[in-house]
């Protein structure tokens, strides 16, 4: 099996080192990630004639590293395009995302949408995230139950055009998970997403500023004001009787969420062919 791997968080994140010491295990891997972090992006491509550099950051037996300076989908089209053209992967991997991609966080991220990207092309794709935002987070617990995952998935992928799976695990040790639930998207908005930037916030938080944004704010100009993206997580399924997967991972299981690239609403397509 050739599995072509992929994040958003880019290609020296602990997240995707991971990933690539589970995808050993079932074949040959090609990982091409980006260069920086680009979470966020959706399915966002680098576009406009604006260079963007890629590098092969070195080769191991069986597999190679690339870095591309653009975002996750952009990767996958590098990937697919340039580095295995003619030949196609058998299966695109993203991630392992550093935060949870559950629920309508599912819409923004630049780890599903590059395996919507995958999708797009035909290619069986699964994201895969852990539900903790530190760069250190202990990934252990993934490498030692996604394989089994994985196993079953391969063997059993929908073969309903545009599918992927976006499986999302709790930010607990092994033996402290339930189990592995099948559920649905869950429903979720952020509330005072953007809060003013400074020293006391980013202390508050734990966070020490890159150099690039050090530059930025020194180079600023004097009538700007800076804020920083640092939302309010709001559930939506309060009171709602089937649970969503934020709301199970939240209780310990690990939730794999079938997503698919047709957005169409079918029930609103069905009553507006009954009106139009």
């Amino acid at each position: 099996m050739r599995i072509l791997i992929t994040n958003d968080d880019g290609y020296e994140s602990r997240g995707i080192e991971a990933l690539a010491r589970v995808a050993r295990q079932f074949g040959q891997i090609l990982v091409v990630a980006p260069k920086t972090v680009q979470s966020g992006m959706s399915m966002a491509v680098s576009m406009g004639y604006k260079p963007i550099a890629a590098r092969k950051v070195y080769t191991l037996p069986g597999e190679d590293w690339w870095y591309l300076d653009g975002t996750p989908s952009s990767c996958v089209k590098f990937g697919l395009d340039n580095v295995m053209y003619p030949e196609k992967p058998d299966l695109v991997l993203s991630g392992i995302n550093h935060g949870s991609n559950a629920a309508t966080a599912a819409l923004y991220s630049g780890t599903v949408g590059a395996a919507m990207e995958a999708a797009l092309n035909g290619i069986p794709a699964i994201a895969v995230s852990l539900d903790d935002f530190r760069s250190d987070a202990d990934f252990s617990a993934i490498e030692q139950l996604l394989p089994g995952i994985l196993t079953k998935l391969i063997s059993n992928f929908n073969p309903r055009p545009g599918s992927i799976y976006n499986i999302n695990f709790p930010a607990i040790p092994a033996s402290q998970i339930i189990g592995v639930r099948a559920t649905r998207m869950g429903m979720a908005h952020w509330e005072h997403e953007y809060l003013p930037y400074g020293p006391e916030f980013l202390f508050e938080r734990g966070h020490a500023p890159s150099r690039s944004d050090v530059e930025y704010v020194e180079n600023k100009h004097p009538d700007e004001e800076l804020v920083v993206m640092a939302g309010d997580f709001v559930d939506d399924e309060k009171g709602k009787g089937e649970l969503a997967d934020h709301v199970l991972m939240e209780q310990g299981y690990i939730v794999v969420t079938p997503l698919n690239i047709d957005h169409t609403d079918n029930a609103e397509l069905k009553r507006l062919c009954d009106i139009i």
